[in-house]
């Protein structure tokens, strides 16, 4: 299963899109045989998420609106914590699972506050296409206490709690971030321009 999907798209590279997201998803996945398809991806393919739920094996391969997005929302956030002096460390697209729970996830951006911990307080997932395995099953699974998902210019956060996740309007962990001066930054098409001008903002409010 694993083999075939790897030696696959590296004869035929042309199969991974630059404009869109493509996703695949493949039932009946043992644990092992995950484990296996993340030690085969390796190094040959960085860019790829993956998450696994109860047997179900997602294999999402990012486009380049996906990847600016991600990049965009990664570097604001640093830029916040590093204004408002909120102590984090970044831990990207790290890999986090958890056989007992039989879950798996890569976000996109990930980031404990304060502290360092095994997993991460914030996971964001960029989302680009519809349908595929339930990330909130998977999040919940290994306790990630924040999990903010950006679609349609916007970001929908949800909390953990003891019976699931609740739906939110703001972030627990950096309640005084405005979320939507957030997303308009975050669809700037220019970077420099919208880092700068966040800064600005930030230091204002901070006043």
């Amino acid at each position: 299963m694993n083999l075939n999907l790897i030696d696959k798209l590296k004869e035929h590279p042309d199969l991974i899109s630059d404009a869109t997201d493509q996703q695949y998803t493949i039932a009946d996945v043992s644990w092992q045989a995950y484990e296996a398809f993340l030690a085969d991806l390796g190094d040959d393919f960085p860019g790829f998420r993956v998450h696994y739920l109860e047997g179900t094996l997602e294999i999402t391969m990012p486009g380049r609106k996906h990847e600016v997005s991600k990049d965009n929302i990664s570097g604001l956030l640093r830029i916040y914590f590093e204004e408002t002096r909120t102590r984090f460390y970044g831990l990207g697209s790290t890999t986090f699972r958890r056989e007992a729970k039989r879950r798996g996830a890569e976000p996109d951006v990930s980031f404990c506050v304060e502290t360092d911990k095994e997993f991460p307080d914030i996971a964001v997932e960029v989302v680009q296409t519809d349908g595929g395995i339930n990330k909130l099953d998977i999040y919940q699974g290994l306790d990630v206490p924040e999990v903010w998902f950006w679609q349609r210019g916007g970001f929908v956060i949800y909390h953990l709690r003891s019976n699931g996740y609740e739906q939110s309007d703001h972030s627990e962990f950096l309640p005084n971030l405005d979320l939507a001066l957030l997303a308009t930054h975050v669809q700037s098409p220019e970077p420099l321009d919208a880092i700068i001008a966040f800064r600005s903002a930030i230091r204002e409010a901070l006043q």
